[in-house]
């Protein structure tokens, strides 16, 4: 028997190693967000001057920390509608477990960079590339029939366009870096709270982020 036939088949294993890099990564995440320095801070008005001065961490850390809780309630759905996984279908995961461990890195740098275009372009591509992740694993077990049974063709559809649409208005944020990037975070944080609020107010008959 061939190697690659018995290999990656346990979705158990691939949600356990999940949990844990979401984990880490919402973590990582606040480290950036610094108590300021006590030196120098003599009154109440420099202390609130100081905090306001981490305005860029701590909008970053709440966008970073909306974009993980979405993608990990998104490849929760995933991994529930999988009867099993294969080799490939692992190494997929694996891949949109990369682009998660990489979140902390950009934050930080469009934290420390929140005027400049390119990190904002660094931060999208790399929501991108987590979207993107998690759509080629969805069609894949598609292909491959590791969907569970009671997955139906309407259902199958109705998860890759929600991937598409999310994507295309991450893109329209992201474009809007080329007037603001803070006009860009502005719009991005409007879609993540859409895609992470908006389907309870619709009630039982809005899909799930």
């Amino acid at each position: 028997m061939a190697y690659n036939q018995i290999a990656g088949h346990s979705v158990e294993r691939i949600n356990a190693l999940s949990d844990g890099v979401f984990a880490i990564a919402m973590t990582l995440i606040v480290l950036d967000i610094h108590v300021p320095p006590r030196g120098g801070l003599r009154s109440e008005i420099d202390l609130a001057r100081a905090v306001g001065a981490l305005a860029p961490e701590i909008v970053t850390y709440l966008m970073s920390f909306l974009t993980l809780g979405i993608f990990w309630v998104g490849q929760q759905t995933q991994l529930n509608h999988f009867k099993s996984a294969d080799r490939d279908l692992s190494w997929l995961q694996l891949g949109f477990l990369a682009a998660v461990a990489t979140l902390p890195f950009t934050t930080h740098l469009l934290s420390d960079f929140i005027g400049f275009r390119v990190a904002l372009a660094i931060y999208w591509a790399n929501i991108l590339t987590l979207g993107a992740m998690l759509y080629a694993s969805w069609t894949y077990a598609e292909r491959a029939s590791l969907l569970a049974d009671g997955v139906t063709p309407g259902l199958a559809g109705a998860v890759r366009r929600r991937i598409v649409v999310a994507q295309a208005l991450y893109a329209l944020g992201a474009a809007l870096c080329v007037i603001s990037t803070y006009l860009s975070i502005a719009l991005i944080v409007a879609i993540q709270l859409y895609y992470a609020i908006a389907p309870t107010w619709r009630g039982r008959g809005g899909a799930s982020a």
